[in-house]
């Protein structure tokens, strides 16, 4: 039995919660903490009302500060913290596991707030100190980076004896039926898909320009959509721990109409993630002004659609898979595995839609792994660096099931 702390009550949050909630053969009791705890307890009280009965709790915190955390693990005393916050706080909650003796998961690397950038070495910088505490850290256990990590581990222990060309492919054919909005915390996506380009070719990381190169990939059930090379964080630790592989890439497909109005937003400023002073009125007395800084992108955030909100009306589906190319007993294979999901499966089930269902639910089974002990090692870890078939085994279980094609035209 478990004692599981998440920190934030978004839409991944509220997914991984409603996971729990449905397996209390393995979590035993689930406390729920953001800086709003008042969306904690409408969480909280949204899966009660479908009749779950995992005991919950929940708290107020900053997950900025080390020392709030502090005092909220040694009061809960947690087996595992679950990081579903911003990735802006990995460290703090990091240093806080330390100090509380409490293991740590996530689903996303550490990047500094006022500097677009992001890689795994502020985090892999911790793995001494977690080894010589006896705490495991499971790093990037969403879908991608996650379950793409696990796709690779899986196709290189039964399929591969090297890698060489990996592919991360990743589609929403989903309409949501608004102008502009974005599928999880605005500012987290807008930072990441404005970043320049960047993807691994025989021992070097090459730079593009943002969303330069792009092509037609035709995915399962959807059929073809324009797909653009982009930087993303699992690059990174998979080709360290896959040193046969000489390519690896990342798409994401974009609509026209959303790039329009990104580029809108970048052409206008209101992209800038530095801060700009401005002079308001006060919300108390109109008739009075103050100066304050405000940084145009977490202003534009505050505005724009919550995520959490899109579900109702959200339609299609997500395709996410890994294509893969290597050799096998000397011979070249092609490898495709992928998941598909259906937005309005993932609001029936959980109220999210799917880009937050394909995030929450690797979170809970990378939490049930280490809860079981099949994931459990002093240390700081990428999620293909533990044994993938029980999870691969769980993804079937707990609604993302993958397809496997053999020696196909791999189209990347």
């Amino acid at each position: 039995m478990s004692r599981i702390l998440m920190i934030g009550a978004g839409g991944v949050a509220t997914v991984a919660a409603f996971k729990m909630a449905q397996n209390t053969d393995v979590f035993s009791e689930l406390m729920i903490a953001s800086h709003h705890k008042e969306k904690c307890d409408r969480l909280v009280k949204a899966i009660h009302d479908k009749g779950y009965t995992l005991p919950m709790k929940t708290a107020e915190v900053d997950a900025d500060d080390v020392e709030q955390l502090k005092t909220l693990f040694r009061s809960y005393l947690p087996d595992l913290v679950v990081n579903l916050a911003l990735p802006y706080q990995d460290l703090t909650i990091m240093e806080a596991c330390l100090a509380c003796g409490c293991s740590y998961l996530d689903t996303a690397n550490y990047e500094p707030k006022d500097e677009a950038h992001f890689e795994y070495s502020w985090q892999w910088a911790y793995k001494e100190k977690f080894e010589q505490a006896g705490l495991t850290a499971i790093l990037g256990c969403g879908f991608d980076p996650g379950v793409s990590g696990i796709y690779t581990a899986y196709a290189a222990k039964h399929y591969f004896d090297e890698i060489h060309q990996l592919d991360i492919v990743d589609c929403n054919a989903g309409n949501h039926h608004k102008a502009f909005a974005t599928n999880f915390n605005p500012e987290i996506n807008i930072r990441e898909i404005t970043q320049k380009g960047l993807y691994y070719k025989d021992g070097q990381w090459i730079e593009t320009e943002p969303l330069a190169v792009h092509r037609d990939i035709t995915y399962p059930n959807i059929g073809p959509r324009d797909s653009y090379l982009m930087h993303h964080e699992e690059l990174e630790s998979l080709v360290k721990n896959y040193p046969t592989i000489k390519q690896a890439r990342f798409w994401m497909t974009f609509g026209k109409q959303y790039l329009n109005y990104l580029d809108v937003i970048q052409q206008i400023g209101m992209a800038r993630i530095d801060a700009i002073s401005y002079e308001a009125p006060l919300t108390d007395d109109p008739t009075k002004t103050a100066k304050v800084n405000i940084v145009p992108l977490q202003f534009l955030k505050a505005v724009l659609p919550n995520p959490q909100d899109l579900g109702e009306n959200y339609d299609g589906e997500t395709s996410i898979g890994c294509r893969i190319r290597g050799v096998k007993d000397g011979k070249e294979r092609t490898y495709y595995v992928y998941n598909n999901c259906k937005h309005q499966d993932a609001y029936q089930e959980t109220g999210m839609q799917g880009v937050s269902y394909t995030t929450g639910v690797p979170a809970m089974i990378g939490a049930m792994m280490f809860v079981q002990g099949i994931w459990k090692r002093p240390g700081v870890w990428n999620v293909e660096e533990f044994d993938p078939d029980p999870f691969m085994e769980q993804l079937n279980i707990h609604g993302l099931p993958w397809n496997e094609e053999f020696d196909i035209d791999l189209e990347v």
